[in-house]
């Protein structure tokens, strides 16, 4: 790709209920097959978020540019210095010409956005988890347990209540790569994640305690773990000769 394309600068303006907010490209830098974009977000309510994406007259602005980075998307706090980055070789190959850039936005309210969510709590196998969410939209949600980008299981169309209880199969494994998915059953693109939290075994550590054998008026009792094979055990006396 020439590093002689003309790229034009657009600005573009979000207006509501008398407050502006306004989305300005404040710079282009062309680093060998990416076009970064500086811009700056203002808005007179720092608690807003908004939906951001990146246009280019190469497709005639009909969708938004797929192989951007940065800060893109949903959930974009307003903020100076921000930055888009745009990997313009994945995106249009050897594309040779003039571009327009856009920069379009809406303020982000998400379907469900997940609420006071302990990830650093481990979640018991067998048990009930409560997963709360501030509801967005009326939409039906799909709800569903992963352990990495294996699915568990999932309740589909669950009303969009903002509450659901996830029951933790007792058979499964335990890990640290567990989390919760929830996707807009008419929208499969608008999904939340929970961060990955523990699933542990329902008893930590089980110790089986066997009768106690009374041997020559000494009582000895054997304990045996019940986790791995390599719990210690503890030895019986040997019976007296008579």
């Amino acid at each position: 790709m020439k590093k002689s394309i003309l790229i034009f600068s657009l600005v573009a303006f979000i207006s509501f209920a008398g407050i502006s907010q306004n989305v300005v490209i404040k710079k282009l830098e062309l680093v060998g097959e990416k076009m970064i974009v500086y811009y700056d977000l203002e808005d007179s309510n720092p608690s807003n978020e908004y939906q951001l994406n990146l246009y280019a007259s190469r497709v005639n602005y009909a969708a938004p540019l797929a192989k951007v980075t940065g800060d893109v998307g949903g959930e974009i706090k307003p903020g100076v210095a921000k930055k888009m980055e745009w990997n313009m070789r994945e995106e249009l190959g050897g594309y040779k010409g003039r571009l327009s850039l856009e920069i379009r936005g809406r303020v982000y309210v998400p379907f469900a956005k997940i609420q006071s969510f302990d990830v650093n709590k481990s979640y018991k196998r067998g048990k009930n988890m409560e997963l709360n969410w501030k509801v967005g939209s009326t939409n039906p949600v799909n709800i569903e347990l992963f352990k990495g980008s294996q699915r568990i299981q999932g309740e589909l169309n669950h009303p969009n209540n903002g509450t659901y209880l996830m029951s933790i199969p007792s058979h499964v494994k335990t890990g640290k790569d567990y989390r919760i998915k929830i996707t807009d059953a008419k929208n499969s693109g608008e999904a939340v994640y929970t961060g990955y939290f523990k699933v542990a075994p329902k008893v930590p550590l089980m110790l089986k305690v066997l009768p106690v054998l009374v041997v020559g008026g000494v009582a000895a009792v054997a304990l045996a773990g019940g986790g791995s094979s390599g719990d210690p055990e503890i030895a019986l006396p040997p019976l007296p000769a008579n």
